[in-house]
């Protein structure tokens, strides 16, 4: 009965500051997102509530992202006020040791965090896919695009009031296979189709090699390797499947099927869904490291001291992520190990902190 007790006042605070520290940060998000919207914006006509509107729908995606460092601040504020209540030492009195308060929260922070994943996530992508749809409409980049599907590649392009649908099987490094592209005047009326079986697409000065051309009358010919423009290159291309926010899991092991058809890497795929993977994981880690570093800090250190290890430790943490998954999607690392191998280092400094916890 004490035991639960404790578990329901613990389960209380720590909720209630993750709450109070989500929505700083979430505020914190909107202001710095809000201004990059209005500078979007600010040559078109639009109304003083659209960037507003923009700005709440991608910031979910961004507090998703930050979430673990969320949880290590609030988890500070949790030991923080244990401290100023001097309810660690009741505890002890009661039989509750420090591991067990630790194990408490990091379990806590674990279970939060596959809900996170599950509903939040979701939710974020959802969002983050409508403000993108909504503002590629204001892009001018709105009439060319381009969708990988499990026929392969499909682009649509413009240039010269003509109109390009591009086609093609396979992604070969920088070569496209088996292309087929189909040219209309502006108003969809045909005018040539050219065939190849091999474009270098290096370049936005695309090198269609031993084409064959369907003009108008439907008479074919072969002719030589020529220059085609397009507005897309493989870095365009590239970049634009690069925005894997706004795809849920499920979305997102779709699309694996998709590129695995066309020849194009699902490294970045496969990144994204073990970086989700391991996210409670995460969680849970930061929580129990923040937690073995307040139970280790003088008591008599100040708020401004206790912030400022806080935010040092979540931008070493985030750099040495960052450089371990930069590692994995060139493959210097295998893209499992690149995930997981941070949190390990991160758990066996907790394994290490552990040690002679409950005489703190």
């Amino acid at each position: 009965m004490i035991a639960k007790t404790y578990q329901k006042y613990f389960f209380k605070s720590f909720s209630g500051l993750l709450i109070q520290v989500t929505l700083i940060f979430f505020c914190l998000i909107f202001i710095l997102n809000i201004f990059e919207e209005i500078n979007f914006f600010k040559d078109l006509d639009v109304s003083f509530y659209f960037p507003i509107f923009l700005t709440i729908l991608s910031s979910p995606s961004i507090l998703y992202e930050v979430f673990p460092f969320i949880f290590l601040i609030s988890s500070q504020y949790f030991f923080i006020r244990l401290y100023e209540k001097n309810e660690l030492n009741i505890f002890k009195y009661s039989g509750l040791t420090n591991y067990k308060i630790l194990r408490f929260i990091s379990l806590l922070s674990f279970t939060i965090g596959i809900i996170i994943v599950l509903f939040f996530y979701t939710l974020s992508a959802k969002l983050k896919h409508i403000h993108l749809d909504i503002k590629n409409k204001y892009s001018n980049d709105n009439k060319y695009l381009a969708v990988i599907t499990e026929n392969g590649l499909w682009i649509r392009d413009e240039h010269n009031q003509k109109i390009n649908i591009v086609s093609a099987d396979k992604i070969n490094q920088t070569f496209l296979t088996d292309v087929s592209i189909i040219q209309f005047d502006t108003n969809y009326e045909f005018l040539k189709r050219i065939d190849s079986n091999i474009v270098d697409i290096s370049k936005k000065n695309w090198l269609i090699k031993n084409p064959k051309i369907t003009e108008s009358n439907l008479q074919s010919k072969n002719v030589e390797d020529f220059y085609f423009f397009s507005n897309f290159d493989y870095n365009k291309i590239n970049s634009l499947f690069s925005n894997l926010a706004s795809l849920s899991l499920w979305e997102l092991g779709r699309l694996k099927k998709d590129y695995k058809s066309l020849g194009y890497s699902t490294l970045e795929i496969e990144s994204h869904m073990q970086k989700s993977i391991s996210y409670p994981f995460y969680l849970g880690i930061m929580s129990l490291l923040s937690g073995i570093i307040m139970l280790n800090i003088k008591r008599n250190k100040s708020f401004t001291f206790n912030i400022i290890v806080g935010i040092s430790l979540s931008v070493f943490i985030y750099y040495i992520n960052y450089f371990s998954k930069i590692l994995g999607e060139n493959e210097k690392l295998p893209m499992t190990v690149s995930i997981w191998i941070p949190l390990l280092m991160l758990g066996l400094i907790c394994l290490i902190g552990l040690v002679r916890i409950n005489e703190k």
